[in-house]
């Protein structure tokens, strides 16, 4: 039985060993419904407050999270171990999705995720002091590489906003911080009860500024439905991601994580009308780069799509 991950990034019993195709479509279907999400909120930034549409996809996010403890033992949600490392792993999470859902009112959809999937590289970079790993030579190039092309992204003279880019800059460093979180709790800590914790703290933290930040006007019924659809996308996906981790080790499925790149680009440039330049094309070609040589090389980072 294989060591595999989940949507949050942990460790989790596998079932036996099925065809890889099942685990990848899987996975490619989440990360559909997950770049279709940034995209509808790419949307609905323009029309509602950032807050309030966040705290409404982590409520689709608890809803999943509840399920799974009462499901594995209600218990072991408030008698585990490593209570202040959960909860800053939550604040981290939280973090990321409040600062990438703000980042889009301003930022170009495919740019944005660009910035995002920087993440790995930066596990890489922080794991000889927060982990104690050794990096190799070819860790620490495809972390060069990847800096190269944030640098084409987010060049001096650009037309990128700076806020935007500085939430996305958050976004990605706490994304990090929340992988780094997750391999010292891996082990210690059952699967579903982080994905409890995580959720909880995430509804918490969106939920303390979303009063301020309400609609005016409120949305009709037809937006109401965009809105309760968009939480339905986002916890179909983490159910999708689950599945697919489920059967198929992480390090087989890595590599397509940057579908969601290709996807992000697409929504950018046919939805959106805002293609990415050439330069910026280059730097996203960098960071997929990296991040492949990376995921070949079943470093310490990886990312899984999930926010």
């Amino acid at each position: 039985m294989a060591s595999i991950r989940d949507a949050g990034g942990n460790t989790i019993a596998g079932a036996a060993a099925m065809p890889a195709g099942v685990g990848i479509a899987l996975y490619l279907a989440a990360l559909v419904l997950f770049a279709s999400f940034d995209a509808a909120v790419k949307h609905l930034v323009t029309v509602y407050p950032a807050p309030f549409l966040n705290v409404m996809r982590y409520l689709s996010v608890a809803t999943i999270a509840v399920g799974l403890v009462l499901r594995h033992g209600l218990p072991r949600l408030s008698a585990t171990p490593a209570k202040g490392l959960l909860l800053l792993r939550g604040l981290m999470l939280g973090t990321v999705g409040t600062c990438f859902m703000t980042a889009l009112i301003w930022m170009p959809l495919s740019e944005a995720t660009a910035i995002y999937f920087t993440s790995p590289l930066i596990v890489v970079a922080l794991s000889p002091w927060l982990l104690r790993e050794r990096i190799g030579a070819r860790q620490w190039s495809a972390v060069a590489l990847g800096c190269a092309g944030m640098l084409l992204i987010v060049r001096p003279g650009g037309s990128l906003p700076w806020l935007g880019t500085a939430l996305m800059a958050i976004s990605a460093v706490s994304y990090a911080l929340f992988q780094v979180l997750t391999r010292k709790l891996s082990g210690r800590v059952p699967s579903h009860v982080q994905y409890g914790y995580t959720a909880l703290v995430c509804l918490i933290v969106t939920a303390l500024p979303a009063p301020f930040f309400l609609p005016d006007p409120w949305p009709d019924a037809r937006d109401w439905a965009a809105i309760v659809l968009l939480g339905v996308t986002n916890g179909l996906g983490q159910i999708l991601l689950i599945a697919a981790f489920r059967r198929v080790p992480a390090s087989t499925l890595a590599p397509f994580n940057y579908c969601q790149l290709l996807m992000a680009v697409a929504y950018s440039t046919f939805v959106f009308a805002r293609p990415p330049d050439m330069l910026a094309m280059s730097g996203m070609a960098l960071i997929v780069a990296a991040g492949l040589s990376l995921a070949t090389a079943r470093g310490p980072a990886a990312l899984d799509g999930a926010r």
